[in-house]
């Protein structure tokens, strides 16, 4: 039974969004160091040069773009894990929250998540076999502050990959998400900048440390490869301890 217990993802093509920088970054490069053909789907421009990687250029928060970028690669290649991982935050008090910044962050976290879960998705269902592993985060369990938008999206985040799950598995498709807690990327520099919130945070994770994108990228591969056969619908927290304290 533990034949299929590899990590080595040779032949296999993997969409990984925002994939020029930060945990995206970190899990194209783990995903390329094990075989893997990876499609990095951002707005950056990504100089990346590897024989196996290829970037397109898309904003995520365009409904159309989007669909168009599926249907493309759709045409070129074979998916057979999709990683939703670009995120945005942008915080403000909720009276005051501009409309036009709620609806960004919505577009970017969630819609752009359900839409090519269900593009790519369609393809690994009648084919039987994929994987759509989604970036959730620790305000999929708790609010935090000033990041209303943020919040709602992923605690939806959260939700829609234990729906799509309950669909999915029976026909051979596995949806899972990473909560990732505090982690050393840019998103957090203005957090790692102040020093009184820094020393709090890293108080309150019993690993005593933040995390690095390597580790959200470790949990990206378990999750992409045999070894997570049985497991489906699972929201797994990657935070140093912090939702356990």
């Amino acid at each position: 039974m533990t034949d299929d217990f590899s990590a080595d993802l040779s032949g296999r093509t993997a969409v990984v969004t925002g994939a020029s920088s930060g945990i995206g970054a970190a899990i194209a490069e783990l995903f390329l160091a094990n075989g893997a053909t990876v499609i990095g789907l951002q707005r950056r421009p990504d100089d990346r040069q590897h024989p196996r990687y290829r970037s397109r250029a898309v904003d995520l928060g365009d409904t159309a773009g989007l669909d168009a970028v599926v249907a493309d690669v759709l045409a070129e290649s074979r998916v057979d894990i999709l990683v939703n991982n670009a995120g945005l935050n942008i915080r403000h008090p909720f009276e005051d929250f501009p409309a036009e910044d709620w609806d960004r962050v919505l577009d970017v976290n969630l819609t752009a998540v359900v839409r090519l879960a269900q593009g790519f998705g369609r393809p690994m269902l009648e084919r039987g076999d994929g994987i759509v592993i989604n970036l959730a985060s620790m305000l999929s369990f708790f609010g935090g502050f000033t990041a209303s938008a943020y919040a709602a999206s992923k605690g939806a985040v959260g939700q829609f990959t234990k729906s799509l799950a309950n669909e999915w598995a029976g026909r051979g498709v596995r949806v899972n998400a990473i909560a990732p807690g505090f982690i050393a990327t840019e998103m957090n520099t203005a957090l790692m900048a102040d020093e009184t919130r820094d020393r709090q945070i890293r108080e309150r994770i019993p690993a005593g440390r933040w995390g690095a994108a390597d580790d959200i990228a470790g949990a990206a591969l378990f999750l992409a490869s045999g070894a997570s056969r049985y497991v489906h619908g699972a929201v797994i927290p990657v935070d140093g301890g912090y939702l356990g304290r």
